[in-house]
């Protein structure tokens, strides 16, 4: 049962993240649990307020004697990635995370967890609860739609923190710090396509791509995980000779997780149908060899299906297809100075239904002129199709300041507790602090967290030891700060 959650250790760090996964949160509908996050503040009596946007701010005096210390900003994001299985029926807007403890980790049934950043928030609520923890003045600040556009961070004013340090709790690899992290740039491409009557000449089939991994299109994508977008570009590629033609195209859902799955409805000739056949079930091993250890789960099915009143133009297919298939997608470069990507670009959404194309992909890196060099390359790819290409969202990286005096504190404290030092990383997916960074450029910032896997995915999953070692440190953290 769920409830066995509150059981773990640290008791009030999973008895807050139990409340929260009780509490629908997916992106852009955080209403009830920016209420939630509200009133827990007001019934604890610390001054609790709300900007514009529904940021949420706590604030929390300093224990007796820790008033020479500076003041920490703690900081996560209410929101979450609501991905799930094929098979699951469950609804993010009104029903509970169905979370379970398997083992060492705690996982969700078929649907995303909200470890990411669900962890990060029941600790600041711990913290902000305690009585006996010994801390400077505490700013706990609450963000929303992290996920889907970093809304709450660029909508901070320039004055509303009062904090030195900021301690943003959404990282997921225990014992690693990070100090700087990759900027980011939404592309959006819409634009119409003709439609033509279907002929009785020819048979409906439905194409599916499915048991993909998926995962964070930023922390995951070095992986090399299968794209079920393009995965599924290729296979239409390869029948397209036979006299194929396309009805509709759904593959992803979310700009910031690389696809899990995608659906095309297509016609076949009647005596193109066994040759048909033949390529899919071909294509379906040699795709399976080449992903077999990154994707030993992959699915590619072949089934009839009612036939479609309207397709796409023969010349508009033929150009959707190849330019799917012609994407960039994955890593670009490698960074020359760190063992992770520098720039990299995840091809999210791909729909085409009922004349319209819509897709949306998302370009990170360290460099923000060649993540906008990259999303320049893809604009120009459909700009020749005469699509309608939008670029936004744009937030800056996250510059690393590697002799930051925090980071010299939270060394020595982890050394001293877990008996060696924490790794200094930067991370190639968006963090609010490269956005709290422009606003507030005054102010030292450091992210850590507990051990979180495949984050964005029905996979997710946080463990349960993890979690008790990031709240050490994090309250040892606050133990040691560094003075005013």
């Amino acid at each position: 049962m769920a409830k066995e959650i509150m059981e773990l250790l640290p008791k009030d760090v999973w008895r807050n993240f139990y409340s929260l996964t009780q509490i629908p949160r997916p992106s852009k509908k955080e209403a009830r649990v920016i209420e939630f996050v509200k009133q827990f503040g007001r019934n604890l009596g610390l001054e609790t307020i709300t900007d514009e946007v529904g940021n949420v701010l706590i604030k929390k005096p300093a224990s007796a004697g820790f008033e020479n210390l500076k003041t920490i900003v703690l900081q996560a994001h209410l929101d979450m990635v609501p991905q799930k299985n094929s098979d699951s029926d469950h609804n993010f807007d009104t029903d509970p995370i169905d979370a379970y403890i398997d083992g060492e980790w705690v996982k969700a049934r078929g649907t995303t967890l909200g470890a990411d950043n669900g962890i990060g928030a029941a600790a600041m609520m711990a913290v902000l609860e305690s009585k006996d923890l010994k801390h400077p003045a505490i700013e706990a600040l609450f963000t929303i739609d992290e996920e889907t556009g970093m809304t709450g961070a660029f909508h901070l004013k320039p004055d509303w923190l009062k904090g030195d340090i900021l301690l943003n709790l959404d990282s997921e690899d225990e014992g690693e710090l990070y100090i700087g992290c990759a900027g980011g740039l939404n592309t959006n491409i819409d634009y119409d396509y003709t439609t033509e009557n279907s002929d009785n000449q020819h048979k409906a089939y439905r194409i599916l791509v499915k048991g993909l991994k998926g995962g964070h299109s930023g922390i995951d994508i070095v992986l090399g995980r299968g794209n079920s977008i393009q995965l599924m570009a290729r296979i239409l590629y390869a029948i397209e000779s036979l006299g194929m033609r396309l009805a509709s195209f759904d593959g992803g859902s979310l700009r910031n997780a690389i696809p899990r799955e995608a659906s095309a409805i297509v016609t076949i000739p009647f005596n193109r149908m066994e040759k048909a056949v033949a390529i899919i079930s071909e294509l379906k091993h040699i795709i399976a060899e080449e992903l077999s250890a990154a994707e030993p789960d992959l699915m590619i099915e072949f089934s009839e299906t009612e036939m479609p009143v309207r397709l796409m133009g023969l010349k508009d297919a033929r150009e959707f297809i190849r330019a799917l298939y012609i994407f960039p997608n994955g890593v670009i470069r490698m960074s020359d100075y760190m063992p992770v990507p520098e720039t990299s670009t995840n091809l999210a959404v791909a729909k085409a239904e009922n004349g319209q194309v819509s897709i949306k992909s998302l370009q990170r890196s360290f460099v923000d002129t060649a993540k906008e060099n990259l999303a320049r390359q893809i604009r120009s790819v459909f700009e020749l199709y005469g699509a309608k290409v939008v670029h936004e969202g744009s937030y800056p990286g996250w510059k690393p300041n590697p002799d930051s005096a925090i980071i010299s504190a939270m060394k020595d404290v982890y050394h001293k507790g877990f008996g060696k030092i924490p790794e200094i990383k930067s991370i190639h997916a968006g963090l609010e602090c490269g956005i709290i960074g422009g606003i507030y450029p005054k102010m030292d910032m450091i992210s850590f967290g507990p051990t979180i896997r495949f984050p964005h995915s029905p996979d997710e999953k946080v463990n349960i030891q993890s979690v008790e070692k990031f709240w050490d440190f994090l309250v040892k953290t606050l133990e040691n700060t560094p003075s005013k």
